[in-house]
């Protein structure tokens, strides 16, 4: 889960406030890694907070939600937890818990520590009343060191550190989408005109990767964007079409159509 704000003239764009001087729309989304596809999105102004997107998710048993600590809040994630769902996310600093258990770790790993804990203070421990799983996680990589909250007790720390960077995915849709399609100039400045142009950008992002997946393609996203944007009005099969080496000699006959030359 993670959101992208994209900036708009205020003095077009009013109804989208953002800061004194700025306007703004964010793209709030949720992921499935299992197919890099959105499961949820949700278009607001660049004032709403990232955390109350959480209000409006139907939280799935069994999942794993994976966000950055914009979307700590200690009450929203006691709900997530009590619906079966698995959260993973950053804490933020400073933290105000104490420690109930250690687990040993191997520094060689990256792993600097893997806790059980409780939050401190009676408000706190009321929003989220039972124990916290904190992990310490130097990055091989950054050199940073991570501090990792999740509610699964029996995952090894790596790979909830793991979980944590697939949340990059997210990252690179927004860029791809951004960098790919139209969503930089709109093409009228109501609300409604905005959201629809965003939209059809997600639905073109959407059957694109559908088709990718379906077809089982090794090709790029913009590449099958690319080929298909050329190729929208011809009478070809779509795996023929995404197919960029196929000879042309193994293009079906179109009995139908008029030959402009003789070869």
């Amino acid at each position: 889960m993670d959101s992208s704000t994209i900036d708009l003239c205020l003095s077009l764009f009013c109804w989208a406030p953002f800061r004194s001087t700025k306007a703004a729309i964010k793209l709030h989304t949720l992921l499935d890694l299992r197919g890099a596809i959105p499961a949820f999105i949700h278009i607001s102004d660049g004032k709403l907070h990232d955390v109350n997107v959480l209000d409006m998710l139907v939280f799935e048993a069994g999942a794993f939600y994976v966000m950055d600590r914009g979307y700590v809040d200690f009450a929203r994630l006691y709900a997530l937890n009590q619906a079966g769902a698995v959260f993973v996310t950053r804490a933020k600093s400073p933290m105000d818990a104490r420690r109930i258990y250690s687990a040993a770790t191997d520094r060689s790993t990256g792993v600097i520590s893997d806790q059980q804990v409780m939050l401190n203070g009676h408000y706190l421990a009321k929003k989220y009343p039972q124990h916290m799983r904190r992990i310490r996680f130097k990055d091989p990589e950054s050199g940073k060191t991570l501090i990792f909250l999740t509610n699964h007790m029996a995952l090894p720390a790596l790979t909830i550190a793991a979980l944590y960077k697939s949340r990059w995915q997210v990252e690179l849709l927004f860029k791809w989408t951004k960098q790919h399609q139209r969503i930089k100039h709109f093409m009228g400045n109501s609300e409604n005109a905005v959201k629809t142009q965003v939209w059809c950008a997600v639905a073109t992002y959407v059957l694109i990767a559908i088709v990718k997946k379906e077809l089982q393609l090794d090709t790029f996203l913009y590449t099958c964007l690319q080929i298909l944007s050329v190729s929208v009005f011809e009478k070809t099969e779509l795996s023929r079409a995404l197919q960029a080496d196929l000879p042309l000699s193994d293009l079906p006959d179109a009995a139908n159509q008029l030959n402009l030359f003789n070869v």
